[in-house]
């Protein structure tokens, strides 16, 4: 449960921001976009090897610009 302490005077905009802001912190609305589909876990292996390959790509290119 997200509890969002408000003070004395306090805006309702202002509390209803820090409340989304906590919300997406939490990472709660992301979770569930993911298990509202199914995804097989070798397309998630897949992913995340084709991630790792495009980061790295930019790590050798920095290196050897460093160079």
């Amino acid at each position: 449960m997200i509890i969002v302490p408000i003070k004395e005077g306090d805006n309702v905009e202002k509390a209803l921001k820090k409340l989304k802001r906590k919300f997406e912190k939490t990472g709660v609305v992301k979770e569930l976009r993911e298990r509202q589909k199914f995804t097989k876990p070798s397309v998630i292996a897949r992913d995340r090897r084709l991630k790792a390959i495009y980061v790295q790509k930019f790590r050798t290119e920095a290196e050897n610009r460093a160079m």
